[in-house]
């Protein structure tokens, strides 16, 4: 049985944060849907809200991070990057200022449709200059992402999980490593973020039909370790599968395609994602059944590499959790 953990982050920032004065906590009006309002009525010091005005809140951070304050920023991913994308690259990105982006509803964590589901961003990101990424998996990942943040000595693009949060992991994030979740020797299967959970769902299924398959889990994006990866791939026979919680472009399956071009390496890839598409609204399964992005399309992409046929059906992988779109800790659905 999985462990849920209620509002990692809630409870996460507050306890590395108070009383730590050179930490901001900035708001984009979203406080309590990305849970820091306790923060800001405990800690009313340390908290500014500067509205629904993204753009001025990049610069105002970079200056922030330039009087020698850490600013964390708070607000839905999407709004972070592609309404302020111009003062993101020059009051914090070009300089290097030590701000800390905490981007929350990555990809089709939300059901508010193409305006409220952040699908592009680490594509985007990956193309900045000084831009480090990290992406939270489970509870653990969530709770110990201030800290692998704040450790950068420049900007951090985090995508961060909220609300009732598995615990898959016992071990914090460590910067720049990958977590080796199984080492069979089939096929390598690559994800990040709550593609992570589908991956492992397919594992017994997986194992059943005779398929040994080897589970990385990028919490760091960027930098990332290419010859750690290559060492990987040098390990399965047949290939590599990517799944992700975004565009195929420019995410995790691009990152592990250009590494393998860069190499020479002549193993066989299969990236799945969001092909060319914006998600619509829906709760999470759903769109994740729709679009791809499960256990299930997983299987199917390992079939694919191989040029097999396993028969699983759903019934045969691990069960799927349901979310509740409509909640407390959701207030308004979104």
């Amino acid at each position: 049985m999985i462990e849920m953990v209620s509002r990692p982050y809630a409870k996460a920032f507050e306890s590395f944060a108070a009383g730590n004065p050179d930490i901001l906590c900035l708001s984009a009006d979203l406080t309590s849907s990305c849970e820091i309002d306790g923060f800001r009525d405990r800690h009313p010091d340390q908290f500014l809200s500067l509205g629904m005005a993204e753009q001025n809140m990049m610069s105002f951070a970079g200056g922030l991070a330039l009087a020698g304050f850490r600013p964390f920023i708070h607000t839905f991913g999407v709004f972070m990057y592609r309404r302020p994308y111009d003062q993101l690259m020059a009051s914090i990105a070009y300089p290097r200022r030590k701000v800390r982006m905490m981007g929350f509803l990555p990809g089709v964590t939300t059901p508010g449709g193409m305006t409220h589901q952040a699908i592009e961003d680490v594509s985007v990101m990956r193309s900045i200059p000084n831009m480090t990424i990290l992406e939270t998996g489970d509870a653990t990942e969530v709770e110990s992402i201030c800290e692998a943040a704040d450790s950068i000595d420049g900007p951090v693009w985090c995508r961060v999980l909220r609300g009732s949060v598995p615990r898959l992991f016992d071990t914090p994030i460590k910067v720049g490593e990958m977590r080796e979740l199984a080492s069979g020797e089939d096929v390598l299967i690559v994800t990040s973020g709550i593609s992570t959970e589908e991956a492992m769902r397919a594992r017994a299924a997986l194992a059943r039909v005779g398929v040994s398959f080897r589970h990385l889990h990028l919490h760091t994006i960027k930098p990332f370790d290419a010859q750690a990866l290559l060492d990987h791939i040098g390990s399965v026979r047949h290939g590599v599968v990517t799944l992700e919680n975004h565009v195929t472009e420019g995410g995790i399956g691009s990152l592990v395609a250009e590494t393998m071009a860069d190499a020479g390496v002549g193993k066989r890839l299969v990236r799945l994602g969001l092909k060319d598409t914006y998600a619509h609204g829906g709760s999470r399964g759903y769109l994740m059944r729709h679009y791809g992005l499960d256990a299930l399309a997983l299987v199917g992409g390992i079939e694919k590499l191989m040029g097999a046929k396993f028969d699983i059906t759903e019934d045969d992988l691990a069960a799927a959790r349901v979310d509740e779109v409509h909640s407390l800790v959701k207030a308004e659905a979104l």
